[in-house]
């Protein structure tokens, strides 16, 4: 077993793994991009066999994308699985579009910078009974940050305020098709009097 032989690692290196392994069990994901990830990440590339291990030992799976510089810790049975509430899963389901949308744009496969004014009109075109206020929608993005799937570039607060968006969103909603993204969000706007479906795509 590989673990067998973790006295051999030194002391820092222990720490790291610890540390890294505390991380990724609160935070699910790792971006290699994302300043305070990039030396887990890279740890994380030298010693998989270990993380491999560890994780499978407690019914866990590590998912490692090299090209995207992405990093998922998932759950095989399915369980301790964050449940999003409704503006949190738009928010997430907006971020995944308005990434796709901007590499379309650019032709560039990186990261992605957006505004914060690009999340509200995104919302808004969905012509829900109720908006989100500023305060929820601070509220959501600080917990997207937590989870290393975006990076603001300044105040969250304000409008004008660029996001990064990394790589790491296409491994917490994994489909390729963006209007399955689409249709997910018709139904949610559905449901609450919004769009319908092939509205979302204006």
């Amino acid at each position: 077993m590989i673990l067998e032989q973790f006295d051999t690692l030194s002391n820092a290196q222990k720490q790291m793994f610890a540390d890294t392994c505390v991380k990724l069990l609160a935070n699910a994901f790792l971006a290699k991009d994302k300043k305070d990830n990039k030396e887990m990440y890279y740890f994380v590339l030298s010693f998989k066999n270990y993380f491999d291990e560890y994780f499978n030992i407690i019914n866990y799976e590590l998912i490692l994308d090299r090209d995207r510089g992405a990093i998922q810790l998932v759950t095989k049975e399915n369980q301790n699985v964050l449940k999003l509430k409704k503006d949190e899963s738009l928010i997430l389901l907006i971020l995944r579009i308005l990434f796709h949308q901007h590499l379309v744009e650019t032709s560039i496969n990186d990261n992605v910078i957006i505004s914060i004014d690009e999340i509200h009109q995104k919302y808004d075109s969905l012509e829900l009974k109720k908006k989100i206020n500023k305060t929820d929608l601070v509220s959501i993005l600080r917990m997207y940050r937590r989870f290393n799937l975006i990076e603001p570039l300044g105040d969250i607060t304000q409008s004008g305020t660029r996001i990064i968006i990394y790589p790491t969103i296409l491994m917490a909603i994994s489909t390729t098709n963006i209007n399955d993204v689409l249709d997910v969000i018709g139904r949610i706007a559905s449901k609450d009097g919004g769009v319908k479906e092939d509205e979302t795509t204006n």
